[in-house]
């Protein structure tokens, strides 16, 4: 019986190679569903903002502090060493109270010393008046000469302006004796305290400020080469840092004459209008003047400005497929506060305010504010 004969190479390769044609169609079909099934791009994350109106955010932007209108150093009208303080700060004071009080002892020993002065004085003024009337009497019966009744008389006068100044004296110490008291002159809060029961003062050094109740401004620095731009008068915008986003009118009502010496700025106060009782005592405030931009025109921040052939445009997320598409803008000026556009834009418009060198038209986007947190548009 004849053993079986091993398949030669040429056979084995033939095999091979009608396996591989076999295969390659598989590997074809399998790699094509894979491309196919490949990972969408993730839908990534973008800030938006709206445009703002120039005419209310295009300005100039100031900071600066609430103040009262009237602050009024309060102090004593006299020296003497400080018995008690009634008040503390931010106490709320009506006309009248009581904020202070000095030792009165020594006050009434000048009351007293006045007023025995005075006693002396009319007892002076009683007897020249008893004399002059003895000799007026004398002088009618020619016992005396006319130059002795003249002298009389004179001494009369003397005791009567004596008793006249002593009289002026002892109101003056009585007055002074009241003055041991500080009171309030208005109603207002008091904003510092600067001395302390115990401490000796002088006439007038102050010892409370008092920040009276009603009209609320908000007092900023201008730099010099700024200052001509501004008028008494002149309509500002001013938006409280604790209450973001709403605004309150303002006039402009005063401007220093003179500059700083250290920081060669102008100090410059913007009285609050009617809703001046929102603003508290030194609350940090923005103060917006506006430029004389169109009312048409608008700003947006300087990181949504793009560039396409050589000119600016802006990113526009459509709300409804949440895309974004490019639309050229017309650069108006560039401020402090951003970029303003006299077109291609509006306040409903919602546009990409950061990262937009990285986005591709129709791109999808999920809108998030400064702060990260999905926006619902």
């Amino acid at each position: 019986m004849r053993a079986p004969v091993a398949p030669s190479l040429s056979n084995r390769l033939r095999r091979l190679g009608l396996g591989l044609v076999l295969i390659l169609p598989t590997l074809v079909l399998v790699s094509g569903c894979n491309s196919r099934a490949e990972v969408q791009e993730p839908i990534r994350p973008a800030i938006v903002a709206r445009p703002q109106l120039a005419a209310a955010e295009a300005g100039t932007l100031y900071s600066g502090d609430v103040k009262a209108r009237y602050e009024s150093a309060l102090g004593f009208r006299v020296g003497g060493k400080i018995r008690q303080r009634r008040v503390d700060v931010g106490a709320h004071v009506k006309a009248g109270d009581l904020i202070a009080e000095l030792d009165p002892q020594d006050l009434h020993l000048q009351a007293s010393s006045a007023q025995a002065s005075l006693a002396a004085a009319e007892a002076d003024l009683a007897t020249a008046r008893s004399e002059r009337a003895r000799y007026e009497a004398l002088r009618g019966k020619n016992f005396v000469s006319e130059t002795q009744f003249d002298a009389v008389d004179n001494r009369l006068k003397a005791a009567t302006a004596r008793a006249t100044e002593a009289r002026a004296a002892l109101n003056v110490a009585q007055n002074q004796a009241g003055y041991s008291e500080l009171r309030a002159d208005q109603d207002g809060i008091i904003t510092s305290i600067v001395a302390e029961a115990g401490q000796v003062v002088a006439p007038g050094q102050t010892i409370a400020t008092l920040a009276r109740d009603g009209e609320r401004e908000v007092e900023i620095s201008v730099p010099e080469s700024r200052i001509a731009d501004y008028h008494k008068d002149q309509a500002a915008t001013i938006e409280l840092w604790a209450e973001s986003g709403k605004h309150l009118a303002g006039v402009l009502r005063e401007i220093a004459p003179e500059a700083d010496a250290t920081t060669r700025t102008y100090r410059v106060r913007v009285t609050l209008g009617e809703d001046a009782g929102q603003a508290k005592l030194g609350q940090t405030a923005r103060v917006f003047f506006a430029g004389a931009e169109s009312d048409a025109a608008h700003v947006v921040p300087l990181a949504a400005l793009y560039e396409k052939d050589g000119k600016p445009a802006v990113w526009v997320l459509d709300p409804k497929t949440r895309q974004v598409h490019l639309k050229p803008v017309t650069v108006s000026a560039y401020r402090e506060q951003g970029v303003v556009l006299m077109d291609g834009v509006d306040t409903q418009d919602w546009i990409i305010a950061a990262g937009v060198h990285k986005l591709r038209e129709g791109q999808a986007v999920n809108p998030v504010d400064h702060s990260n947190k999905p926006l619902t548009l």
